[in-house]
């Protein structure tokens, strides 16, 4: 059969394959196209982006765990100013070879989300990911996507002020991932991504004092993949708008169980630690795919397993 379609939509804007990196993973690209041509992503998500320079948390900052890893890096980064100045550049030129590039915005306040929004505006910036993990500092620190009507409010606030389309990121640590879903949505969010980390705690028993400096940290790696699938499906399921699924995806086997279970797309993160070209196998992994089972467009597979 000829080449099977591997172009996907989200939000209007078409990716030519489906395979993306997740944010906080990859760093903005620069240091990975030594190891790979990033033109054969679908999109290149770049770390998180803040109004003003983080710091980030105290070191140590990751530790392996059974399947998977930890970590409290905190978002550091330098500031939306000097992403525009020295990273977006890059990325711009990738983007004229048609991957799209995806800005991951965090913010400990709305201001602070809405000041990143207004200056990407007239940038080279297809999409943008809204990371609701971040604490909000007015509200006793409660993460923005951990309360349904902070995170609907949030949604609206950053799509009144976007020029791009918004893809709101959620978090797992809630009881109900449908819930958060339908209030993204309900305040006009043009794409959902998830999941984000799982909080988890290592301790080392020798030294009886915890392996991280923050005490917890995210959770990331194959460990978390059935949880992932799992809250795609629900999400995917529950809302009209696109879901773009993350979470554990080491292998084409595991793209195609997110986008059978709904998702539009698939963001890969951890894998690339060990193994800097696992997106363009899985990318390859998912074409084989739809080749031996003789499919012609993978849109045909997106959500099938009902």
């Amino acid at each position: 059969m000829a080449d099977p379609g591997m172009k996907v939509t989200i939000a209007g804007v078409t990716l030519k394959n489906p395979v993306m990196s997740a944010s906080g993973t990859f760093g903005n690209g620069q240091e990975y196209a030594g190891f790979f041509d990033l033109s054969g992503l679908g999109a290149v998500v770049t770390k998180g982006v803040s109004s003003v320079p983080w710091e980030g948390n105290p070191t140590p900052r990751i530790a392996e765990t059974p399947s998977g890893m930890l970590n409290a890096i905190g978002l550091q980064n330098p500031g939306i100013d000097v992403f525009i100045e020295r990273e977006l550049p890059f990325l711009a030129e990738l983007r004229k070879k048609g991957t799209r590039v995806i800005v991951n915005v965090c913010g400990h306040s709305v201001e602070e989300y809405l000041s990143v929004i207004e200056k990407l505006r007239d940038q080279p910036v297809d999409l943008l990911e809204i990371n609701v993990s971040c604490p909000n500092v007015k509200e006793g620190a409660i993460a923005f996507g951990q309360d349904p009507k902070m995170l609907e409010s949030v949604t609206r606030a950053c799509k009144e002020k976007a020029a791009q389309p918004v893809v709101m990121k959620l978090t797992p640590n809630v009881t109900d991932i449908r819930t958060l879903a339908q209030a993204a949505e309900a305040g006009g969010a043009d794409a959902i991504s998830l999941i984000n980390t799982l909080t988890g705690m290592k301790i080392d028993v020798e030294r009886r004092r915890f392996l991280l400096a923050n005490r917890t940290g995210g959770l990331s790696g194959p460990a978390i993949h059935p949880v992932a699938v799992r809250m795609v499906y629900e999400a995917a399921h529950t809302v009209r708008i696109p879901v773009i699924g993350m979470g554990g995806v080491a292998s084409g086997t595991d793209a195609l169980e997110m986008m059978l279970a709904g998702a539009s797309a698939v963001a890969v993160g951890t894998a690339t630690f060990h193994e800097p070209c696992a997106m363009i196998r899985i990318r390859d992994e998912i074409r084989d795919y739809l080749v031996r089972h003789g499919i012609a467009d993978i849109t045909e597979l997106i959500g099938a397993v009902a």
